[in-house]
């Protein structure tokens, strides 16, 4: 049922096509934490309101409310600079089964073959698979895949872990990733 107000409203923060953004910016992906029952801790991946910057940001749950989050509990994690172009922000956010990390897709830059050289750079978080220990303090980012153009949605096989990544091609393709889980 639709709730008579949001969880959530990031209409000041977040840049989107509504709001003079480019048609690939604004709110890019949202996970629950695998204990989000018992800590009512979440994220959401989003482009800043100056569209230079994609955010991953905790929040956590209005204690008297659970209606609602409680945006004074923001707290940016993961800070990717942006700003040569609108597209190619990647966006998902996924925790892994098997792990507890949480996953996210981060797109090469945009434009059209990766004119910043970000994908396979190791020193940029641009065109990445990135996993996040987010249960320490300060939390522990790694890059987990590169060579990714714009990762905009990544799934965990519930049964074993596996994981597959829909990577958006350039022109007539699109590819999907398939990484088996550690046995």
């Amino acid at each position: 049922a639709l709730l008579p107000r949001p969880f959530l409203d990031l209409g000041s923060q977040t840049r989107s096509p509504g709001s003079g953004g480019g048609w690939e910016e604004g709110l890019l992906g949202m996970a629950f934490h695998p204990r989000y029952a018992e800590n009512g801790i979440f994220y959401i991946y989003h482009t800043d309101s100056t569209g230079n910057n994609n955010l991953i940001v905790r929040y956590r749950t209005n204690t008297a409310d659970p209606g609602a989050a409680d945006p004074s509990s923001r707290r940016v994690i993961v800070t990717l600079h942006h700003p040569r172009h609108a597209n190619h922000n990647g966006g998902m956010l996924a925790f892994a089964p098997d792990d507890g990390h949480l996953y996210a897709g981060t797109g090469d830059g945009g434009a059209m073959c990766d004119p910043g050289d970000n994908s396979q750079n190791p020193d940029s978080l641009l065109g990445k698979l990135l996993r996040i220990n987010v249960d320490v303090d300060p939390v522990k980012v790694e890059v987990w895949a590169l060579g990714l153009r714009n990762p905009w949605g990544i799934a965990f096989d519930q049964a074993n872990s596996d994981l597959y990544i829909g990577d958006v091609g350039q022109g007539e393709w699109e590819e999907v990733d398939y990484y088996p889980a550690p046995r």
